[in-house]
């Protein structure tokens, strides 16, 4: 909301309400402040928890992997046998 809208409101309600009313309408105005910053303060932080969270299991997932693929940290695996039947990406020239 921009400033003439604010000007434009709190001019209709002093029309209204006159200007006994003014402390009323700052009070209202300040709590109704109060409790949207309050709600986006929570928003962003279960945003940024539930973040976190997916980044902590990212990682993990990556670790993982890391240590799977990582040929010093595996366990060597007996060597199997080779087929003789040629997959859709072999050539003649590369079977074994």
């Amino acid at each position: 909301m921009g400033m003439t809208e604010i000007v434009f409101i709190f001019l209709i309600y002093l029309l209204l309400f006159g200007a006994k009313g003014i402390p009323s309408f700052a009070r209202t105005m300040g709590k109704a402040v109060r409790e949207f910053r309050s709600a986006t303060d929570q928003i962003q932080r279960e945003i940024l928890s539930t973040t976190d969270d997916i980044r902590k299991d990212v990682n993990d997932v990556r670790s993982s992997v890391n240590q799977a693929v990582d040929p010093k940290n595996s366990v060597p695996n007996e060597p199997t046998k080779k087929s003789d039947s040629t997959g859709p990406n072999d050539t003649k020239e590369h079977r074994t």
